[in-house]
């Protein structure tokens, strides 16, 4: 008699992440393995019309979180992207998860968290470390930079002819959210043992804010230049852009992390992860610019 297939539950699954792994896991998963967390009726409604078993269940809300971790083999546990709040959300779905039986957890945490000098790296190691103690086995999902951090940005880029930032010659091993997605995916419905594992998950090449400017220009055929400024006075143009104080203070500090080689990572772990090559940032770009 052949055991039971894992049933495998996404939390956060109505995020820009958390839609990319189930789409990628109802390529190969029946969708009756399948099963999502999402704080909205709605959402739960888009889910559930794809097969999924969709549950309503909130990161403050510990008991939402037990019922629909109940049956589970397998969670995948999306970072919360309340800063500030990420580390008790987390361990409310950690505890939630030892109540309920869960036989692994798969945690989105950051670029090698345990040494990273990102402000935001401290809520990921807080997590980590509650994840060691919970006795619940575990697999760490540490994910470098999205590409698309940068995209956002291209309208500014273009109507300014200049790309601001403070990452000096940092090199950037970016990769776009669907290729995380896809490594997300695979560790969930891998047949191997993945407790223990430490994933450390970044693009296969790197770049510089320059050399992402010159590619910007090379795309459009205009001038782009990268121009370098001191922390402070990034942070402050991100302010005067109309930022939030949180995310201005995030990707200033984020900035001068990667000058310190605080987003480079060259295991290329994420494509053998994924099967293929990681998405090139031309390619990202050009499509993007395309849009």
């Amino acid at each position: 008699m052949t055991s039971p297939a894992p049933r495998l539950l996404i939390t956060a699954a109505s995020g820009q992440l958390g839609r990319l792994v189930v789409a990628r896991l109802l390529r190969s998963v029946p969708a009756a393995q399948i099963a999502v967390a999402v704080r909205s009726e709605k959402a739960a409604a888009e889910f559930s019309a794809l097969g999924v078993t969709a549950h309503i269940a909130d990161y403050t809300q510990p008991a939402t979180l037990e019922a629909a971790f109940a049956g589970v083999d397998r969670l995948l546990l999306i970072s919360s992207s309340e800063l500030g709040q990420r580390f008790p959300h987390h361990k409310n779905a950690i505890d939630a998860a030892k109540k309920a039986g869960v036989k692994l957890i798969a945690y989105t945490s950051v670029l090698h968290a345990d040494r990273s000098p990102l402000g935001l790296a401290e809520e990921h190691r807080q997590t980590e470390a509650a994840l060691a103690a919970s006795g619940v086995p575990f697999t760490l999902l540490r994910n470098g930079w999205y590409t698309e951090n940068y995209l956002a940005s291209l309208p500014s880029i273009l109507a300014h002819g200049a790309h601001f930032g403070c990452a000096g010659d940092g090199k950037i091993s970016s990769a776009p959210r669907a290729d995380y997605a896809d490594a997300a995916a695979a560790v969930l419905a891998s047949t191997a043992d993945q407790a223990g594992q430490v994933h450390e998950l970044a693009g296969d090449s790197a770049y510089t804010l320059a050399d992402f400017a010159a590619e910007v220009a090379r795309l459009t055929g205009k001038p782009i230049a990268y121009q370098n400024l001191p922390e402070a006075d990034f942070k402050g143009a991100l302010l005067g852009a109309g930022l939030p104080e949180p995310i201005a203070e995030l990707l200033a500090n984020s900035d001068t992390g990667a000058s310190n080689g605080a987003l480079f990572d060259d295991s290329h772990t994420l494509s053998r992860l994924i099967g293929r090559p990681t998405e090139p940032l031309a390619v990202t770009l050009a499509a993007a610019l395309k849009g």
